[in-house]
């Protein structure tokens, strides 16, 4: 099978080509400088004339605060450019497989969030990111949307190597204790997003939204300290502090923690423990 990837050096855009051989998989992966997604009918042509039989954008604009002052930018990524892919890939018959996040959720405190439950994003990025949605659903075609959350890897900039690094400087670290979520490791959203591909080329299964992060749920807080417990050695004091405590330009989720059992239900794929990514991680990046 082959898959027409954007978003390559990103960090699922990168999992997916390591990891597609163990699917086989052949995945062409374009990054920024071969697919530009604030120009989303140059993105809908390579769609339209990509040799594959699937497409998957790991692409986003993703910087949540400078979104509030870049909205523009914002929304012809994370919106306009894949309701052109979609469309595009529907022209051809071709499923197309896009993620999302947790912020087109208002994150208000409760119970795991589902894919059916009404959205209410608090900012520009998951405003953009919802909009995203709505044209990938409206362009018609067979589609997977796949909302994801705290991803991490060996690769680019994320949570984990950012506590690696304030830990090596800093004896005692404050970190938001009143946000929870699920830590991803995102060769795990790959496998899912191959898995998914598969199934949608093979006419198995329906076009839907989906839900998959780690477990268990977590802090912010929590997640640093099983960082520097899986990483070993002197370890720096992680003080928790409420989200008041660390003002940022976009307001946050309190509570990101979805409910993936409709992913596990339709395709079988199973919650990753988040821990062993961990340690995957902090092996590779030693």
């Amino acid at each position: 099978m082959r898959v027409l990837v954007f978003g390559a050096t990103g960090q699922v855009g990168n999992a997916l080509a390591a990891r597609a051989a163990r699917h086989g998989v052949a995945v062409t992966a374009l990054g920024r400088a071969e697919a530009d997604l604030r120009a989303p009918g140059a993105c809908a042509l390579l769609v339209a004339d990509a040799e594959a039989d699937a497409v998957i954008n790991a692409a986003a604009y993703t910087a949540v605060d400078k979104a509030e002052s870049e909205p523009e930018i914002a929304r012809a990524v994370n919106a306009a450019a894949p309701g052109a892919m979609a469309r595009a890939a529907a022209r051809r018959g071709l499923p197309f497989l896009h993620i999302s996040t947790d912020y087109v959720f208002d994150g208000a405190p409760g119970r795991p969030w589902r894919e059916d439950d009404p959205t209410g994003p608090l900012g520009v990025y998951g405003a953009t990111k919802l909009a995203g949605e709505e044209l990938v659903r409206a362009a018609g075609g067979r589609h997977a949307i796949l909302r994801t959350a705290w991803v991490f890897s060996a690769h680019g900039g994320n949570f984990l190597k950012t506590m690696l690094r304030l830990g090596a400087e800093r004896d005692t670290l404050r970190v938001v204790e009143d946000q929870r979520g699920g830590p991803t490791p995102a060769a795990a959203i790959a496998d899912a997003l191959l898995v998914m591909a598969r199934a949608l080329a093979e006419g198995r299964g329906d076009s839907g939204t989906w839900h998959f992060t780690g477990a268990p749920a977590v802090s912010w807080a929590e997640f640093a300290r099983a960082i520097f417990a899986a990483r070993g050695g002197t370890a720096p004091v992680v003080e928790g502090i409420a989200s008041s405590e660390w003002p940022t330009p976009a307001r946050r989720p309190m509570n990101s923690v979805l409910d993936c059992s409709a992913i596990k239900r339709d395709f079988g794929i199973a919650q990753p423990d988040w821990r062993a990514g961990v340690a995957e991680v902090i092996e590779a990046l030693a």
